[in-house]
């Protein structure tokens, strides 16, 4: 039998489920997401920002605002540029980094991209008027695209950079959030909008001995090019001579790993869950093309996008690449009968052959390809689309270490343990990812304290409680932009883009109509989390035969952590709804307290 015809067989259905339930059941760990290593104390170092210069220093800020941002990621920077549109510019934005960019300040790693078009990820094209050069940018262009926006809406004037939140409670005297930074600021602010985002606090394997690895270690969100050589895009030549090991196979390492077959002497990529990869396609943008799109066509195109994942199948395709062709049918939907659960199963089974199918062709070695064929549904992990990840392991410095869906064992001064084997390396990448779906308060990295002293991680000791995901009751005037009970989609952009619109027409109409309280009603929250835990049962029932990962909470999952769920079925849906909700112009769910 061929090679190429070894996986593309027809496996029956009851076999595929076996085989899906079986690695599913090797991965299964009973610390779930606590199996990962946060960034202080012996890793405190991983955190560090190899962007700025060490010795930063500026004079305090005492000062009162109508509004303190945090985070200047794009969900900061439009809901910024949103209320300087709504004619409020009396604003402080607090960012970590040094600059705007949020996930794309970080993340600086070789080839590192936008997963999903350009034209439809970068917010605010119309309004800069700024043409994306390819079809799916890369992070050097997108962290400028971020440096545009700050300068196109005067947002480097409000900024704090290299600055983090240190305290922040609420005065029920004055009616104002007090907040307190890193850098000794002292700020008084009537509102409140955080936009931490979720792919900024970096996270490390629970592997024994990290700390004892006596080589160079960083995480890819820390990218060290005096070390590594080279830049974003070109070889790293300071790696012709080193041994790299590379931990982690998600999307960030489908990126990386080409360059560092290119660059380095020999590559080892530790393997514990293998990613699937369809293909990219990348290209340049068309000026023509560009420039004869008419008024309103972002907002067109990004529904349309939407629609393509969603199963809404639009008429007409604009985007056309491997996400609306896989995506066309919403597999993970809840089905309405047993002859529509067969067909999305089936469904799912046949994309996920062509994706096997595709490896079997390019990967040459037998044994490789078998070992990064990925044997669950397409939903269980966000899917990567690159043209030179699967060829790069046929080159003869790329090996491939398998741990058989139990990740590295240890980690030496001189290199990784894999199944009593040790791997010398003189580079030691994590390719691990960020906090996902840690409690909302330790991914943010302080804990509000609202009305009666009581912290948000009090008030969510049993799972999140809000009216729309942007509003918690005893935490007045604290809007939120996040995933929690809030809105999702696979163009993470245009789900905050939804949310940061509602903020913003909620904190303008407290201006406006000299409001100096809003927050939700308890029954709100409630009537809310109904609302949204009607929708789970479709996702439940499919990650329940998932490997673990960040979408299925590492294959657990409680009552507490479901409270934490998104609108599920589609960000236009919760767009929709917050649309309806916002014409009605009676704000049902809102308690409002009127200045005095």
């Amino acid at each position: 039998m061929a090679h190429d015809e070894i996986y593309t067989e027809n496996l029956s259905i009851d076999q595929l489920r076996e085989k899906y339930q079986a690695e599913r059941q090797k991965r299964l760990r009973s610390d779930g997401v606590a199996q990962y290593k946060e960034l202080v104390g012996d890793y405190e170092e991983f955190d560090r920002d190899p962007y700025v210069e060490p010795g930063f220093t500026r004079d305090a800020v005492i000062e009162e605002v109508d509004v303190v941002i945090v985070g200047g990621g794009f969900g900061g920077m439009i809901a910024a540029a949103n209320l300087t549109k709504a004619g409020i510019t009396n604003f402080r934005i607090v960012e970590k980094g040094g600059d705007f960019g949020g996930t794309w300040y970080w993340n600086r790693y070789p080839n590192a991209a936008c997963d999903v078009e350009s034209y439809v990820y970068l917010p605010l094209l119309e309004e800069t008027g700024y043409m994306p050069t390819e079809k799916y940018a890369k992070a050097p262009e997108i962290f400028a695209y971020c440096q545009l926006l700050g300068r196109t809406f005067d947002l480097y004037r409000a900024a704090l950079f290299q600055t983090e939140i240190a305290d922040m409670r609420w005065d029920e005297n004055l009616k104002r959030w007090q907040v307190a930074t890193s850098r000794a600021d002292d700020i008084s602010a009537k509102f409140i909008v955080i936009a931490g985002g979720v792919l900024h606090k970096a996270k490390l394997p629970g592997i024994p001995g990290i700390e004892t690895f006596a080589g160079r270690a960083f995480h890819t969100s820390r990218w060290d090019y005096s070390y590594t050589g080279g830049s974003s895009q070109g070889l790293m030549d300071k790696l012709a001579d080193k041994r790299v090991g590379i931990i982690g196979t998600g999307a960030t390492a489908v990126q990386v790993v080409p360059k560092l077959a290119e660059s380095a002497k020999e590559l080892f990529v530790f393997q514990r869950t293998p990613a699937a990869v369809g293909i990219r396609g990348n290209k340049p943008t068309d000026p023509q093309w560009f420039g004869s799109l008419k008024p309103g066509w972002q907002a067109e195109r990004i529904t349309n996008f939407t629609q393509a994942v969603t199963g809404a199948q639009p008429e007409i395709d604009l985007i056309q690449d491997e996400w609306t062709r896989m995506m066309r049918v919403d597999t993970r939907k809840l089905p309405e009968n047993e002859e529509e659960a067969q067909e999305l199963e089936r469904i799912d089974f046949e994309n996920m052959q062509g994706i096997r199918q595709r490896i079997a062709q390019i990967i040459e070695d037998p044994k490789t390809a078998e070992l990064m064929m990925p044997w669950y549904g397409q939903g269980c992990k966000r899917p990567c689309f690159h043209d030179e990840y699967l060829p790069a392991f046929n080159r003869p410095n790329v090996h491939l270490v398998d741990t058989d869906g139990k990740g590295v064992d240890q980690v030496t001064p001189t290199g990784l343990v894999v199944n009593g084997v040790e791997y010398p390396v003189d580079l030691l990448i994590f390719a691990s990812g960020f906090e996902v779906t840690t409690d909302y308060t330790h991914r943010l990295g302080f804990d509000p304290v609202g009305r009666d002293g009581i912290s948000l991680s009090q008030g969510w000791s049993e799972g999140p409680a809000t009216l729309h995901g942007v509003l918690s009751r005893g935490f007045p005037n604290m809007f939120m932009i996040s995933t929690v009970q809030g809105a999702q989609a696979t163009n993470f952009v245009h789900s905050i883009s939804e949310v940061a619109k509602h903020v913003v027409f909620l904190l303008t109409h407290c201006v406006t109509q000299n409001i100096a309280v809003i927050e939700p009603s308890a029954d709100a929250q409630e009537e809310w989390f109904q609302t949204l835990f009607a929708q789970l049962w479709g996702v439940a029932r499919y990650n329940a035969t998932c490997t673990p990962g960040y979408l299925n909470s590492e294959g657990g999952g409680d009552m507490r952590s479901a409270r934490a769920i998104a609108w599920m079925t589609s960000v236009l849906g919760f767009a929709d709804y917050v649309e309806t909700w916002r014409a009605q112009g009676d704000f049902v769910g809102f308690d409002f307290t009127p200045a005095s």
